[in-house]
């Protein structure tokens, strides 16, 4: 006894790890080769709660797996580009999602008269890895992973659905389990155990093949299968736990929601057995609904168990968010002093996990670190034309922020190109150091024009009506060039690249009219040498700023390949 004891102990440790690493295979191979679908179905995030759903439930069936989703939703909202509500519904959503790897197992543990389900699916690890051994092409290798983690789920399921018939041949195995009868007990170990091994469908699969061997009653299965749903909470909670008030409120509403809809079909149970005087509960109703089929009988319960808390839980979507604000308010002097720290306004630590979404992201942050960067030197073009030192406590603060992201961000992106992506997200990710680098020099030059500024002021100098219409003219150059410059960035434009060129050697006319038009002034001695000095330098600067947005622009041409076309 000990023996087979130990043995099939072994085999369902080594079935849990083969499905694990079969999850993982199909989600990470999944995840890179949907990442334009993925990026197409984020950017459609609007407020329509149908629509979050429906997103959830894609995502997570793509990536097949609801921790990643509910984690990148998190990131989503630490970063302030979702809202909780959004949120909530796209948590909703993925776990509709996560039903289908239950659908998958039912499907494995089907068979009629001939070969198995589970044999002739278990053979596609086999051909998936000769796809990704012969193939050249990147996209196939990622399509033989695929293919390859679905057939390794299957060659799992089928080593934890052979240990537990090893089990179920044990008579003393099979009265203990026997004597576990109590719901909640039930529920808590399959929270608990979810928990450990951080995945709710090998939880759920697990239980099927134990109600499959007959170690297990469909109601047992069904409760341990509740109990899942709690323990998949773990994954959004330790994401939660580091990140701002607004992650940890995700995180708590992802654990409301799944306890909540426990709670509503355990009350449901309870009133089914009372009212049928214990003639009838879930496991005798859903033997009815799908006879002689204990593995659809498990997958269509957690089916209906999600669809049907989603149901529930939808209309008070707004009461679930109002909730979780109130457990954990605001803290209004601690979250000003937060948000005047630099920080990332797109990016997040979590978005790791997601590379394909943390490359969309990583876009964004340096979108919003260029209007940084032409904010500063709006205002030191109006601190220098006016004397007006009001917004300079204000240009301080960007400035700080564009050195931290120019410190942060470029690390951000290593990490992250050390990530598996395509080839495009990887050529993309590598022109970006450069660009940061050309945003903060930018800042640097704008800091340059607020120091210009400085001199006048203490030298009692101030710029004449027509050198500030030069100035003028210069400054819209210049934003000329960077409106075009980053609209070719963020759509891969060529036209409005080719703008931004035209824009750029406009300023480059303007600051040489200014150059020779300062020499002259000075030799009629028509200002003062100082406030000549300073005009030409801000005249050299901005100028510069000018180049640095053309180089910014410029990185498209290198993703400007046949295949790269419209990937952004």
């Amino acid at each position: 006894m000990f023996v087979t004891v130990a043995t099939a102990i072994l085999m369902l440790l080594a079935g849990i790890g083969i499905f694990l690493v079969a999850c993982q295979m199909m989600s990470s191979n999944l995840e890179s080769a949907s990442s334009e679908h993925l990026k197409a179905l984020f950017s459609k995030m609007g407020k329509s709660k149908l629509l979050g759903v429906g997103i959830g439930a894609l995502s997570t069936a793509l990536i097949q797996s609801s921790g990643a989703t509910t984690v990148m939703v998190i990131g989503f909202v630490n970063v302030g580009i979702m809202s909780l509500a959004q949120a909530a519904t796209i948590i909703y959503g993925a776990n509709i999602g996560t039903t289908i790897t239950a659908q998958i197992v039912a499907l494995g543990l089907s068979s009629g008269s001939g070969l198995s389900t589970t044999t002739i699916f278990a053979a596609m690890a086999g051909i998936g890895a000769f796809v990704c051994l012969f193939a050249k092409h990147d996209m196939w290798k990622k399509v033989g992973g695929i293919i390859t983690g679905f057939g390794m789920l299957f060659v799992g399921l089928s080593m934890m659905s052979g240990s537990m018939e090893d089990f179920a041949r044990l008579d003393a195995v099979k009265d203990f389990l026997a004597t576990i009868g109590n719901p909640i007990l039930l529920v808590l170990i399959g929270a608990l155990f979810t928990a450990i091994i951080q995945s709710s469908s090998v939880m759920t699969s697990v239980a099927i093949t134990m109600v499959v061997a007959g170690l297990i009653s469909l109601n047992q299965g069904i409760y341990i299968t509740l109990g899942s749903n709690i323990g998949s909470c773990v994954v959004a909670i330790i994401a939660g736990m580091t990140s701002g008030k607004n992650a940890k409120r995700t995180a708590l509403m992802h654990l409301i929601f799944n306890c909540l809809g426990v709670l509503v079909f355990m009350i449901a149970a309870g009133i089914l057995y009372l009212t049928t005087r214990g003639s009838l509960d879930f496991g005798i109703l859903f033997e009815r609904m799908f006879p002689a089929a204990p593995q659809v009988q498990m997958a269509m319960f957690h089916t209906i168990f999600n669809c049907a808390t989603v149901i529930i839980m939808l209309p008070l979507t707004t009461l679930l968010v109002n909730t979780v604000c109130r457990i954990i308010p605001d803290d209004i002097v601690k979250e000003q002093g937060e948000s005047a720290k630099p920080h990332f306004f797109f990016v997040d630590e979590k978005m790791l996990r997601t590379p394909i979404i943390a490359v969309r992201q990583v876009k964004l942050e340096i979108e919003h670190m260029a209007a940084v960067a032409m904010h500063n030197y709006d205002i030191a073009i109006y601190t220098i034309s006016s004397q007006d030192y009001s917004q300079v406590e204000e240009f301080n603060r960007n400035e700080e922020q564009l050195n931290y992201l120019n410190n942060f961000l470029v690390q951000y992106v290593v990490r992250l190109n050390s990530r598996p992506l395509n080839e495009i997200d990887h050529r993309y990710l590598s022109t970006t150091i450069r660009s940061i680098g050309d945003l903060e020099r930018i800042g640097d030059y704008a800091t340059n024009i607020i120091e210009y500024a400085e001199v006048l002021r203490d030298h009692k100098l101030a710029f004449p009506a027509n050198l500030k219409e030069e100035i003028e003219q210069v400054r819209e150059g210049v934003f000329s060039v960077y409106q075009n410059a980053m609209k070719a960035y963020m759509d891969i434009n060529l036209e409005a690249l080719e703008e931004a060129n035209r824009c750029e050697e406009l300023v480059d006319q303007l600051t040489e009219q200014m150059a020779d038009r300062n020499v002259a002034r000075l030799s009629n001695n028509e200002y003062n040498p100082v406030m000549g000095a300073e005009y030409l330098e801000l005249a050299s600067d901005s100028e510069r700023i000018a180049d640095h947005l053309i180089n910014v622009g410029k990185t498209i041409r290198t993703l400007l390949r046949p295949e790269s076309v419209d990937h952004f």
